[in-house]
């Protein structure tokens, strides 16, 4: 439908359980529609082993609001160890992706698409790119988006007449925070989980946005050369 947009996982295992979740995002401003999980566990609260940086008031808000769109996929992964084998397909409006991967590998982009459209106000500073969604991204694919990302918005508040900053420190600044956040819901996770398959695929977002900040401008350098005939033009 032309009202939202749908990332569709599905996780086949050799036992031939399978597992499907069907996320369904606003189109207009990218926030999830999908029915939100009823009776949410105690580990959702927001005061809960609440995010050193998270802003949210706890008189305005009861649940996280990433824990009240994730508890459901977070129960049904609770005893599976991350290392198991799963074949993962992902469907999405332009086309489908699929890999044989690790539980973890594989449940690590539905967090991702989770935590960021969920209306946390540190982690939708990623949100624009759940728009254009690669699953198992490797981290060059990672870098490219993300600088993307944060320029294309430099581009907006330059249009909109507001500072725009055309250096990549404050991308730094973001993955900073976004990896407090990650850190500190692993401890949730470890509540709500009897085994390490959900902690390790946040662990596994958190690398990613370790090595942005570490990574990013090296990566960059080398991926100049291919920029040769837009940066030779006149």
């Amino acid at each position: 439908m032309d009202n939202e947009f749908r990332f569709v996982y599905i996780y086949q295992f050799k036992n031939g359980t399978t597992k499907h979740f069907d996320l369904r995002l606003n189109a207009a401003n990218l926030l999830l529609t999908t029915k939100k999980q009823e009776n949410l566990p105690l580990w959702a609260l927001l005061p809960f082993h609440k995010c050193a940086i998270c802003p949210l008031s706890e008189k305005d808000h009861i649940y996280c609001p990433i824990c009240a769109n994730l508890a459901g996929i977070v129960e049904q992964f609770k005893n599976f160890l991350s290392h198991e084998r799963v074949s993962v397909t992902v469907v999405c409006e332009e086309r489908f992706y699929g890999k044989e991967t690790t539980v973890q590998g594989g449940l690590s982009p539905l967090l991702g698409i989770i935590m960021t459209t969920s209306g946390c106000p540190i982690m939708e500073q990623l949100k624009p790119m759940v728009r254009f969604h690669l699953p198992f991204a490797s981290l060059d694919e990672t870098i490219y988006r993300g600088v993307t990302m944060f320029l294309t918005a430099q581009y907006f508040r330059h249009q909109d007449g507001k500072t725009a900053a055309w250096s990549i420190d404050g991308l730094g600044s973001i993955y900073s925070e976004v990896g407090q956040v990650n850190r500190d819901f692993a401890n949730r996770m470890r509540a709500a989980a009897k085994k390490d398959a959900n902690v390790n695929a946040l662990v596994n977002l958190d690398v990613f946005a370790s090595m942005m900040t570490l990574a990013a401008e090296d990566t960059l350098k080398r991926l100049k050369p291919y920029f040769s005939a837009l940066l030779e033009k006149g």
